[in-house]
């Protein structure tokens, strides 16, 4: 069963897949691979448009609707020189690709139709100066638009995923408390399953844990959080007990 679904998406199995299967010879078609390729160029092309492209979040806010970028807190006083990029707007709760790329193309057509006046009315020194014209806006192809909206709608919690399976890859000769407790007041995310495994088999390490059938990869990470947690507050209590110990000795 995998724990990590936001990575492992039925959008992006090709990605992760179809590579690993190139590296032990299962994958061997030139065209197969070489649309994995393109798809992966045509994913990193389209999350780096939004990246790049930035306007006023009260802009945002007026030509998407306020209701669905941002709300309120687009309008606030003071937020009026404030920009943020059509990927942090995608990030947003309640706002799609196609919304963000809606508002994208309505201001490229203006940008576009502004140089074309401009152009028109100064065609010599256009000539001169060699100035491209503004090509059109082509919204996200369908093959890849799930995998740029889920890409970018994810990325936070992707980054924090990685950042627990890295925490945990470090925890795994880390030792767990003899006294700690395993119950769902504590613990409030664990099966009744993994509370009375854990309790049967007191594992004395993240080593140890990690081979309990039943105890998910999300459950151990949490377990080690919340272990260090236990470790920072035991610490810090020693702390305190030696600088009153040393403080009484200093009066006597």
């Amino acid at each position: 069963r995998a724990e990590y679904r936001i990575s492992l998406r039925a959008d992006n199995a090709d990605l992760r897949l179809t590579g690993k299967g190139a590296e032990y010879g299962l994958v061997t078609d030139p065209e197969r691979l070489a649309a994995l390729d393109m798809r992966e160029t045509m994913i990193t092309d389209n999350v780096e448009r939004l990246r790049k492209f930035k306007l006023f979040v009260t802009e945002w806010a007026a030509r998407g609707g306020s209701d669905i970028m941002g709300g309120d807190a687009m309008n606030r006083p003071g937020r009026e020189s404030h920009k943020k990029s059509a990927e942090e707007v995608l990030g947003m709760p309640h706002v799609t690709l196609k919304h963000v790329e809606e508002v994208m193309a309505a201001v490229h057509d203006e940008q576009k139709t502004q140089q074309q006046q401009q152009l028109s009315q100064n065609e010599d020194e256009a000539i001169i100066n060699n100035e491209e014209s503004i090509e059109c806006f082509i919204p996200t192809p369908s093959s890849v638009y799930d995998t740029v909206e889920a890409s970018v709608k994810y990325k936070s919690y992707v980054v924090r995923q990685e950042k627990d399976i890295e925490s945990w890859r470090k925890a795994q000769g880390a030792r767990i408390p003899p006294n700690i407790i395993y119950n769902h007041s504590i613990m409030p995310t664990f099966s009744k399953e993994e509370i009375e495994k854990l309790n049967r088999f007191k594992p004395t390490t993240f080593a140890e844990a990690s081979q309990i059938s039943g105890l998910t990869p999300q459950s151990l990470v949490y377990l080690y959080h919340h272990v260090m947690k236990l470790n920072k507050e035991s610490k810090r209590k020693s702390e305190s007990v030696d600088g009153a110990i040393a403080t009484a000795n200093g009066k006597m």
